[in-house]
Parts: C-alpha cells; structure tokens; sequence
C-alpha cells in the first residue's frame, strides 16, 4: 500500500482529555509516526499536538478517527500528494 508524507494537529481541552490515551494511540501507531511537536496553551487551558506521518491514508484514517471519538479531543489532517521516493508523478496538472 502506498505511504503518504502528512501532519496531524491535535487540540486537547486540558479538563476533559485523557492524555494517558492519547499517548497510548500514539504508542500503537508509533510506526508511522516520524514526528512530534507538543505545546501546552495555559492561557486557553488545552495541549496542542501536531505529529507528521509517513504511512497509508488508512493508517492515518484509524489513527484520527480513534482520536475524534476521545472526549476533548479535536484532531484534524493533512496528507501531502508528494510520491514515496523512487516513484515518479507523471500527472503535472496539479
């Protein structure tokens, strides 16, 4: 299955998240995951994640989708069209 380079921001309102689950999803999907940046926002009262990927549109999908379901989570993603290495893009319309 084909790999796609991509970024998913994460917001977790602080009073309702559960961050051990979080961390746990992202432990179970840590083969995709290249990348993290994690801020915490006091003045807004959430923690604010963004990781980069590099793996199947469907593995992203479960990972975002089990996320969305947690109470106080907010996640949403953006996968790039750039190809895997050695494979060429014949298609320039875009």
């Amino acid at each position: 299955m084909k790999k796609r380079l991509g970024c998913i921001s994460i917001i977790l309102e602080r009073q309702i998240a559960s961050v051990p689950r979080v961390n746990e999803l992202f432990s179970q999907f840590g083969d995709c995951i290249i990348g993290r940046l994690g801020l915490p926002y006091p003045a807004r009262a959430v923690n604010i994640i963004t990781l980069i990927v590099d793996a199947p549109v469907d593995r992203v999908s479960a990972l975002t989708g089990k996320l969305g379901k947690l109470p106080g989570v907010q996640v949403k993603s953006l996968m790039s069209k750039t190809p895997e290495p050695g494979v060429t893009s014949h298609d320039t319309s875009e």
